[in-house]
């Protein structure tokens, strides 16, 4: 991207956008990716402690702009004000979320099961076991996943859950009727 006395802008410059919207944005150059043409800019002040935001930008959209300065290269890991530990744990945290929300999603199962699945995980732990609801670590519902398909467990475990199916089971016939 080049400014408008020919010289190419790079990361670190400073710049005032007008999009062919009408927004005005300031920041400065974080990246540019010559084969997307995207920009990357970094709003908000370069103090210390302040809140910055990152702005994809597609520079098809660049009505003008003007350059207003240069400063270091922000991602400097010597100047760099991000905290890398605190980044990778909520990395880590956010990878071991959707690793338990991709459990609860069954495999080679009805959006019935699926339903049924979700409402009986709102009132006891579940999770599958291929085609197999599993409640409670004992007691197993199988397919079609009615009252009578119940096995396993304590009787009272095992009739503690027939009685929540079925009410699940109702609670669900009556928002999709006909579907059940």
């Amino acid at each position: 991207m080049e400014g408008s006395n020919g010289e190419e802008l790079a990361v670190g410059c400073t710049l005032a956008i007008r999009t062919t919207l009408g927004e005005e944005i300031e920041g400065q150059i974080i990246t540019f990716d010559r084969t997307s043409n995207f920009l990357v800019i970094q709003e908000g002040s370069s103090k210390v402690g302040s809140r910055r935001n990152l702005r994809l930008l597609k520079t098809n959209y660049i009505k003008d702009f003007t350059f207003l300065g240069r400063e270091d290269d922000p991602l400097d890991p010597k100047k760099c004000l991000l905290d890398l530990g605190s980044l990778q744990a909520r990395e880590e945290a956010a990878l071991r979320q959707a690793e338990i929300e991709a459990e609860r999603i069954g495999v080679g199962v009805t959006s019935e099961a699926q339903s049924i699945f979700d409402a009986l995980s709102k009132t006891l732990p579940v999770r599958w076991d291929k085609t197999v609801i599993v409640v409670m670590n004992e007691v197993r519902v199988h397919s079609p996943y009615l009252p009578e398909n119940v096995s396993g467990g304590t009787p009272a475990a095992n009739d503690r859950v027939k009685k929540v199916l079925e009410l699940e089971r109702k609670r669900l016939q009556a928002r999709t009727p006909g579907q059940f």
